[in-house]
């Protein structure tokens, strides 16, 4: 994925003045530019300083926001917030995670299946070039990209507070609620922000704990295509709201209308408005419910008659339900709902750090090495951020995952699907998050309908085919340059569903959802591989042509640089790994025995994984090429050692050292998504101590104050692949065993760095639930409970251990897995939470 330049919208701030007698006296509107670089200036003169929050896991700090990548992000899978915490001027960036840009269309280019056997002609002749310029012509989709996901607008308000003692900003990941704390004149204030998913809204409460007042004044902001005034029927309440301008070829507008509203509840003081500027003076407390919407018609409804939506009465409806309950019982709502995910999970890395957060992650790149404390942080961080982006029956999480403040963010901010999305739920399953992988299963479905037609336009072939990227409208031919002739997308994405069953065993979603993704990516494969001529390095091998990998280039024998050649490496092991899993899932269903064969002859016929004789390294390309960039961020040709499983230490040495020799080859350094890929590459090669290396490469220069990932610019899918890389450390479960299971290994890449701590909680395939603490570097206890009765197959370092196991049976061992207890559900055994004692 490639930088590309940032809009920097013009917006401006609103100064409210107050008299003496707290009358409110007219507002100046001052122009102000605000952009990713340049600063936003609280007015707000601070002293004192804070003592750390009470909590575990808390992100603080000890001044408001400065950019938008310090601010601290609250959602609800739906609507998303970046809370800045100013005091004098603050700002809410809020996102609704339908608004897109777009409709849908067929991008399809007709002419691409009648020029599709001349690229492969060129290719296999080692006409690189040549069909690259063909296909660009040929096969690339009309238009040749697609549309961005945009922000919603900001919510804009300030106080007449201008000096600020002992100010505190935080956001505690338990509860998922951004705080700000702050002393004015003696006086203490409070201010709490959550997006509630319970209730669908995001509520802002002003308090003070000694009896200030609170005044403020608000408005909402976007930088096109809305405007905000005062709600027409509603009382203290603003309304923004817009459209979309976007036309089709036919002149017709086709944009989504979206809109957003904040109410105000106060507890004595008055309500006035200016215009388009909501005023609140001398309140005793003040309770803001804020709700966006858009009229997206829904992933299962892409492509039919638009359905009527009013955005404007949604927001209503969602605010005037919220604000008919209590605080308390909204606030108490809101953590019940986040906790019932959130705290499945317990890490436990040692001793708190007494630093903000952002001075953590200074002392990190000043040392080399983030404290262990970070690491946990940070990893819960990102279960939190999958919590908030991705939750059932919103949209998935895409490249920053629901938070984006520009109209046109950084590559759209949509779903690359040749490494981003998928890393983006690399941790659902092992981080005890199941349920929020569910919106990637709803995007491929919604998918498949424009994955069939691509796939025969372009192609003439039967299944469902992606390419490197997608949007919300199910855009699914070739996009941006010949890197978008990839048709490797619906294949790898194919891997979800069956990781997903495999650590649930949930029998009903392999045949009603997974089963039929799996065979409709296979069957495309299928039809498009082909059988490599003689004269070529894989002569009477399935291939595909053309082929990449992305996003890289290499230098053919004349010189030139050239990116289109047949069967590369990732092809063939994404390959490899679909028809192999369709193969074991139609064995589990008991259907398709024709299908099924058909996969394990192209299996017996597909090019291999080859290791370089000059280097001794993984080869990335049917031929042997030298690589233009050695460092480059993609590490494609390793995707069997991860997030694949055909490359092990224990099943194939080999490849496993010729990985290895890749990896370092391809250095220590990259961006930040980059960094995280290689991260579970050593973990898979049982090297913990590289792995925490990158780990701290990672934290100490590719991780944004507010603990953002950063490509640069922000991108979220490094958070997620680096948190499901920390488990990785703890536990590993790709390994399959003869008997067809799965090897449930403990701390198989645990870092010297961290050699005490425990985990509860953690997820494995076979449908185990784990717990581990260790000690000095080596395990301690375990616990593992079976959800279906499954074989247990457990190794720790040289030992293995193999257990018939009963529904809801828990084991305990020690650390010489030597069996202490074990119980059923129906012994009355506690169920495993973070509250749960286990004694040895």
């Amino acid at each position: 994925m490639n930088t590309k330049s940032l809009i920097l919208p013009l917006l401006f701030s609103y100064v409210a003045v107050f008299s003496q007698s707290g009358k409110i006296e007219p507002l100046k509107a001052t122009s102000r530019t605000d952009n990713i670089s340049a600063a936003w200036t609280d007015r707000v003169l601070f002293s004192g300083k804070a003592s750390k929050p009470e909590g575990r896991n808390v992100l603080w700090y000890r001044e408001p926001a400065k950019v938008w990548e310090e601010a601290l992000p609250l959602g609800n899978g739906r609507l998303g917030a970046m809370v800045f915490g100013g005091v004098a001027d603050e700002r809410i960036q809020l996102n609704e995670s339908s608004l897109w840009d777009g409709y849908s269309l067929d991008p399809n280019n007709p002419e691409g299946v009648r020029a599709l056997p001349e690229v492969q002609r060129l290719i296999f002749e080692n006409k690189n070039n040549e069909a690259v310029q063909l296909a660009e012509k040929k096969m690339m989709g009309i238009p040749k990209g697609v549309r961005p996901y945009q922000s919603l607008g900001e919510l804009w308000f300030d106080t007449p507070h201008e000096r600020a003692d002992n100010y505190l900003r935080s956001l505690d990941l338990t509860t998922a609620i951004a705080t700000i704390k702050y002393t004015f004149e003696g006086k203490e204030y409070v201010r709490e922000n959550f997006v509630s998913a319970a209730d669908g809204v995001m509520v802002v409460r002003f308090t003070s704990i000694n009896g200030g007042k609170i005044n403020a004044s608000f408005t909402l902001r976007r930088q096109q295509d809305a405007e905000c005034k005062k709600h027409s029927s509603e009382s203290n309440t603003l309304l923004l709201k817009g459209r979309l301008p976007i036309k089709d070829t036919k002149g017709n507008t086709r944009g989504i209308s979206f809109a957003a509203q904040v109410k105000a509840i106060t507890d004595g003081g008055t309500i006035g408005f200016n215009g388009n500027i909501m005023s609140v003076a001398e309140a005793n407390s003040l309770t803001l419910y804020v709700a966006g919407a858009t009229d997206y018609p829904g992933l299962d409804n892409l492509g039919q008659t638009p359905l009527p939506g009013n955005p404007e009465q949604t927001c209503l409806e969602a605010i005037n339900k919220a604000s008919a309950k209590p605080y308390e019982m909204l606030r108490s709502a809101h953590i019940a709902d986040h906790q019932a995910y959130f705290n499945r999970v317990a890490l436990d890395l040692g001793p708190e750090s007494a630093l903000p957060t952002d001075e953590q992650l200074k002392e990190a790149k000043r040392t080399g090495q983030p404290n262990a404390n970070l690491v946990e942080t940070y990893f819960q961080f990102g279960r939190y951020l999958l919590i908030a982006s991705s939750r059932p029956g919103t949209m998935p999480a895409n490249l920053q995952g629901l938070w984006a403040w520009q109209m046109n963010p950084p590559w759209n901010a949509d779903y690359h699907t040749n490494i981003n999305l998928q890393m983006n739920y690399w941790p659902a399953e092992i981080t005890n998050l199941a349920e929020m992988h569910l919106p990637l299963f709803d995007l491929c479905e919604a998918l498949v309908p424009f994955g069939r037609r691509s796939a025969k336009v372009i192609y003439g072939a039967r299944g469902w085919v992606v390419h490197h990227l997608t949007d919300a409208w199910g855009f699914s031919a070739p996009a941006d340059g010949p890197q978008g002739v990839w048709p490797m997308g619906a294949a790898w994405l194919a891997q979800h569903p069956w990781e997903h069953y495999c650590h649930t065993l949930d029998r009903s979603f392999l045949a009603k959802r997974g089963y039929p993704l799996m065979k409709g990516a296979a069957e495309f494969i299928l039809d498009f591989l082909v059988t490599a001529p003689e004269g070529t390095a894989f002569a009477g091998k399935l291939v595909t042509n053309p082929s990449y990998s992305p996003e890289n280039a290499f230098i053919l024998p004349n010189g030139e640089r050239a990116v289109f050649t047949y069967g590369a490496t990732m092809d063939l092991q994404i390959i490899h790994d679909l028809l192999t899993n369709c193969i074991e899932a139609s064995k589990i269903l008991g259907v398709d025995k024709n299908f099924r064969s058909r996969c394990t002859q192209a299996l017996k016929q597909l090019a291999p994984t080859r290791i370089s004789k000059e280097t001794g390294r993984i080869m990335e390309w049917a031929e042997d090429y030298k690589e233009v960039e050695p460092h480059h961020r993609h590490t494609s040709h390793l995707f069997a050692l991860h997030p694949g499983n055909q490359i092990s230490v224990t099943g194939t040495p080999d490849l496993a050292e010729a990985a290895r020799k890749t990896l370092i080859a391809r250095g220590d350094d990259g961006t930040g998504w980059s960094l995280a890929w290689k991260i579970n590459m050593w973990n898979r090669l049982h090297d913990g101590n590289h792995a925490y290396k990158l780990l701290s490469v990672l934290l100490g220069s590719k991780t944004l104050p507010n603990l953002f990932d950063t490509h640069p610019p922000f991108q979220i899918d490094g958070n997620f692949g680096a948190t499901a890389a920390i488990a990785e450390m703890l536990i590993q479960s790709h390994v399959r065993t003869p008997d067809g299971g799965f090897e449930l290994h403990l701390l198989p890449s645990l870092p010297s760095a961290i050699p005490e701590g425990s985990v509860k909680g953690l997820r494995a395939r076979g449908g185990f639930e784990v717990d581990i603490d260790w000690k000095a570097g080596k395990l301690n206890h375990v616990s593992v409970r079976s959800d279906k009765g499954e074989k247990l197959h457990l190794r720790y370092g040289g030992k293995i251990l193999t257990l018939e196991t009963q529904k809801g049976q828990q084991f305990f061992l020690d650390e010489e897995l030597k069996v202490k207890k074990r119980k059923r559900d129906s012994d009355q055994l506690l169920p495993m939470t973070n509250e749960t004692s286990i004694s040895f």
